[in-house]
C-alpha cells in the first residue's frame, strides 16, 4: 500500500465506503460504474489513465469478509468482480501474469469449469484467464503426459472415469505440471470465500 494512503487513512479514519462504483470485468478492465450504470446494470466505462491503473493495483486489498476494494486514500472503494478477484494473461514466452502484465504469475493449479473457462490460483490468488489467451493455452494442456485434443478434452470434461491426468505445461515454466481439476461454475469463488458484489451490509 502506498505511504500517502497510509497517512489519509491514519488522517480521516472514519470516511465512508464507496459500493457499487468500480468493477473488474472477466478480461481484466477496470472499469468505472456511474449511477446509470448501476442503475441499468452496465458495465461501465473502463479506465484508460495509466497512472489510475497503476495506483489501483497498488492499493488492491481484500477484507476479512472476502470483499476485494481499492483503498483510495481514506475511502475503501468496493469493487463488483464479473469472474474472480484477478484476471491472468498469457504471455509471448509462455508463461502468465495478472491483470494485463502488472504481474509474473506462477500457478499451483487450474481448474476447468463445464463452459470452458480455466482458472489458476496460488496460495490466497485466484485467477481465472481471459478468454481470447485462451486458445494459446489449450496447446500446454496435456492428458496421460500426451498432448490433448479438443475431443479427449471435452471427454475429460463431461466423464471423471477418463483415465489420465491432465496437466497444464506452460512452455515458457519449464519444469511446470500444474494439475487440473475439474470444477463447477462459481465453485471457486465459494470455495475461496470472495464476495462478487459487496454492499454494505455484506461486510
Amino acid at each position: 500500500m502506498d505511504e500517502i494512503v497510509k497517512a489519509a487513512m491514519a488522517k480521516w479514519p472514519n470516511v465512508p465506503h464507496c459500493y457499487g462504483w468500480l468493477a473488474l470485468d472477466a478480461r481484466g478492465n477496470w472499469r468505472m460504474r456511474d449511477e446509470r450504470s448501476q442503475a441499468l446494470n452496465l458495465q461501465g466505462d473502463p479506465i484508460r489513465n495509466a497512472a489510475l491503473l497503476a495506483f489501483i493495483t497498488r492499493n488492491y486489498l481484500c477484507n476479512e469478509e472476502g470483499c476485494w476494494y481499492f483503498q483510495n486514500g481514506p475511502q475503501r472503494v468496493y469493487v463488483d468482480l464479473e469472474a474472480t478477484p484477478y484476471i491472468a494473461n498469457t504471455t509471448v514466452d509462455g508463461s502468465f501474469t495478472l491483470q494485463h502484465g502488472e504481474q509474473a504469475f506462477t500457478p499451483e493449479l487450474a481448474f476447468l469449469d463445464p463452459q470452458g473457462r480455466l482458472q489458476l490460483s496460488s496460495g490466497n490468488i485466484l485467477a481465472q484467464l481471459d478468454d481470447r489467451d485462451l486458445a494459446l493455452c489449450l496447446p500446454w494442456l496435456t492428458l496421460g503426459e500426451q498432448p490433448v485434443s479438443d475431443e479427449a478434452l471435452l471427454q475429460w470434461l463431461e466423464d471423471a472415469s477418463t483415465p489420465g491426468d491432465l496437466q497444464l505445461r506452460p512452455p515458457g515454466m519449464p519444469g511446470l505440471y500444474v494439475e487440473v481439476q475439474r470444477c463447477e461454475e462459481g465453485q471457486l469463488m465459494r470455495e475461496f470465500g470472495f464476495v462478487a458484489r459487496p454492499r454494505e451490509n455484506s461486510n
